[in-house]
C-alpha cells in the first residue's frame, strides 16, 4: 500500500498530511443526507456530506497522478486560487466577446452566484483544512463546478443540476455523484407523471460526455477563459446536450416549466414528490 504521507511535491508540500483522517464509507449516512437534500435542495452543505460519506477508492491515486506531475506543479504555481480568478469579473470581461470568460460572467451574474459563495457553503461544514495536496485537489474540483454548467450548457434547473453531477462523475467517478444524479433524476420523473421527456436519457448522455472529455481539473483555467466558448467546447470534446434540451422542449409542449417542475399540474402528491 502506498504511503501517501511520504510523498511530496517539488516545493515540499506533502501529498497527504499525516493528521488528515481516513475517509469513512457510510451508505446509510449518505442516503440520510440525500433524503434531507430532497426536502431542502438549497442546502448545498448536504451535498458535501454525501460526498464525504461515499469516498472514491481511486481518489488518492488521482490526486497523486495530477498533483505530483509537471502539469500539476504548473497549475499550482499559476492558479493557486481559482475563486480569486473566477470572481474577478472586471478582469474576465477584458477578454474578447464570445469567450468562455464572458459566458461564465453572464451565467454567474444572472444566477446571482460567486465562486466564493460555493467556498462558503463548503466551509459551513467546519471541516479542518490541512496543508497538503489533497486539499488543493479537492478545492480545485469544487471550484470548477459552475464552469461545468457553462461548458456543458446544462442550466441550474432540477434536471440541469443532475446532468452536471453525472457529467462530473464521468470526469471523476464517485458514488456520491451517481447517488445524487440518478436518484435526483428518478425523483424528477416521479414529480411529473406521464411526461414523455427522456430524463434518464439526458443524465446518461451527461455521464457519457463527462467520461469522453479531458478532465477540466487538469486544464489551465486561466487560459481557457480567454478562448471562444465554442472553441473550448470543441477542444474538450463537449457536444450539444441534445437529450437535456429535448426534455425542456417536451416539457414546454406539455405545459410544464422546466425551472419550476413543482408548479406543474402533473405533479403527484407532495409526499411522493419528496420521497
Amino acid at each position: 500500500m502506498t504511503d501517501y504521507t511520504a510523498l511530496h511535491a517539488a516545493d515540499g508540500t506533502v501529498l497527504r498530511h499525516p493528521d488528515r483522517p481516513e475517509p469513512r464509507y457510510s451508505l446509510p449516512r449518505a442516503i440520510k443526507n440525500f433524503r434531507l437534500l430532497m426536502k431542502d435542495k438549497e442546502d448545498t452543505s448536504l451535498v458535501f456530506k454525501i460526498y464525504e460519506s461515499l469516498p472514491a477508492r481511486n481518489f488518492m491515486p488521482r490526486v497523486e497522478q495530477l498533483a505530483l506531475s509537471e502539469r500539476g506543479e504548473y497549475l499550482r504555481e499559476t492558479e493557486p486560487s481559482l475563486p480569486e480568478i473566477l470572481d474577478d469579473h472586471a478582469e474576465l470581461r477584458k477578454t474578447p466577446k464570445g469567450s468562455l470568460a464572458h459566458a461564465y460572467c453572464d451565467f454567474m451574474e444572472t444566477e446571482g452566484l460567486t465562486a466564493a459563495g460555493l467556498v462558503a457553503e463548503a466551509e459551513k461544514l467546519g471541516r479542518p483544512k490541512y496543508p497538503d495536496l489533497v486539499q488543493w485537489f479537492a478545492e480545485r474540483s469544487r471550484d470548477t463546478h459552475d464552469l461545468f454548467h457553462v461548458l456543458t450548457g446544462y442550466g441550474r434547473d432540477a434536471l440541469g443540476e443532475q446532468c452536471v453531477l453525472l457529467f462530473t462523475h464521468g470526469q471523476s467517478p464517485t458514488q456520491g455523484h451517481l447517488l445524487i444524479g440518478y436518484a435526483g433524476a428518478a425523483n424528477i420523473k416521479k414529480m411529473i407523471w406521464g411526461s414523455k421527456a427522456p430524463v434518464m436519457g439526458a443524465v446518461r448522455q451527461a455521464k457519457k460526455t463527462g467520461k469522453g472529455a479531458p478532465r477540466l481539473i487538469e486544464q489551465p483555467i486561466r487560459e481557457l477563459l480567454k478562448q471562444p466558448l465554442e472553441t473550448v467546447r470543441e477542444v474538450l470534446n463537449i457536444p450539444e446536450p441534445t437529450k437535456y434540451r429535448e426534455c425542456h422542449r417536451i416539457w414546454r409542449e406539455e405545459g410544464i416549466d422546466p425551472y419550476n417542475l413543482l408548479a406543474s399540474e402533473n405533479t403527484p402528491d407532495e409526499n411522493l414528490a419528496s420521497a
